[in-house]
């Protein structure tokens, strides 16, 4: 009797109910997380079998590669979650000077790619992009610094040094590798923590009238970043030309009507979809599971999103805040950026969905980061971010 009326108790719980038990918010993130990662694993290996074949000889290559970069970022994302948040701080100052080194370095030793010089290369067919880490090193930098100084946060000179000059330094040098798409992500990240301690207002005004004029002048500044932007403008203009790949994107998403073509339908694939397993694999999900696919992808954004944003509000320890305002603020400005160059409601930057394009550069610090926004949503956080 005890048990059924247990599970009686169980199943009428209200959603209300469900969401205040004390592990809502890990259990949200981790099952969101999961199946992304999933869904990930699953697209890149039906998106990138053709290119894989005439790449490699083999249509799974780069979904086995794909499946170890994903099996990395699940032990690191569980060993993080694990981690107290006195001993992530630890690790703060590493992450950042590794993070400006291989800036640095990719200057010196990288490698182009699309008119990109923002790639090391390692091994064998292995390459690592510097400016993916620093998103991590910019989120958990700001969160320490700003929640060390706290207190002193009225004062606009603990404000901003250092944290804005090495902001314009990290900034600096992912828009000297050409890496403009990055750019944009880092800058909201930065502005959420900013935000978040009460940064005038007019603070924002000023980034956002410096980022338009940027964006302008280094939009103007190289060919294929204004063959980009007057694609966006006018993709039916040039459809076999500048405006071939959003094109061809939207033309995926909305072939795959309600239910989609099925796994591994997509047409678009064999060769007619430039990047179809990076930039643009949101345009594969529409064409092969349809609208519920796409749509489904956002729900799952949505509530990584909002329940980061719980998180956040049921702290006490300041780090904890930021850093889980500051991977909200990623993952958000990364997807809307990535979403909305498919859609064709902003130029195409070549940006990757998180946890869902192939390319472990992205998806291995992705992961890191949501395994300490898991371990935040614990309830003993509180405790481990005192001891």
């Amino acid at each position: 009797m005890t048990a059924n009326t247990s599970k009686a108790n169980k199943a009428s719980m209200t959603i209300q109910e469900r969401l205040a038990h004390p592990m809502a918010n890990y259990v949200i993130l981790l099952g969101s997380t999961l199946l992304l990662l999933s869904l990930g694993l699953v697209m890149v290996t039906s998106a990138s079998s053709v290119f894989s074949y005439e790449l490699t000889g083999s249509s799974y290559s780069l979904a086995l590669r794909q499946l170890m970069f994903g099996a990395l970022g699940l032990a690191l994302m569980w060993h993080v979650s694990n981690m107290r948040v006195v001993v992530m701080r630890r690790w703060v100052y590493p992450i950042m000077l590794f993070a400006l080194s291989t800036l640095v370095l990719v200057l010196i030793i990288g490698s182009s790619v699309n008119g990109q010089k923002n790639w090391i290369e390692l091994f064998g067919p292995f390459r690592f992009q510097p400016s993916e880490f620093a998103k991590l090193a910019v989120v958990v930098f700001a969160a320490d610094l700003l929640a060390r100084k706290y207190d002193k946060l009225d004062e606009v000179r603990h404000l901003m040094i250092p944290l804005v000059p090495l902001y314009a330094v990290i900034l600096l040098l992912i828009l000297i590798e050409g890496d403009l798409g990055t750019a944009m992500v880092i800058t909201p990240i930065m502005m959420a923590g900013l935000y978040f301690v009460g940064a005038p207002a007019k603070w924002f005004g000023a980034v956002f009238a410096l980022g338009v004029c940027g964006i302008a002048l280094l939009t103007y500044a190289a060919p294929y970043r204004m063959q980009r932007f007057t694609s966006w403008l006018h993709p039916g203009a040039d459809p076999q030309g500048t405006g071939f790949q959003v094109t061809h994107g939207q033309r995926a998403l909305g072939s795959g009507g309600l239910w989609g073509a099925g796994l591994g339908g997509s047409k678009e694939k064999w060769g007619t979809l430039p990047e179809a397993h990076t930039d643009f694999i949101y345009a594969v999900v529409g064409e092969e599971l349809g609208l519920l696919g796409t749509l489904s992808v956002l729900f799952l954004f949505i509530a990584i999103a909002v329940t980061g944003i719980r998180v956040a509000r049921m702290a006490n320890d300041p780090f904890v805040q930021l850093a889980s305002l500051g991977v909200v603020a990623w993952l958000v400005t990364q997807m809307m950026v990535n979403v909305g160059a498919v859609l064709g409601l902003l130029p195409i930057t070549g940006v990757p969905l998180p946890l869902v394009s192939y390319g472990g550069s992205s998806l291995v610090p992705t992961m890191i980061a949501l395994g300490m926004l898991m371990a935040f949503a614990k309830p003993d956080h509180a405790d481990s971010a005192r001891s």
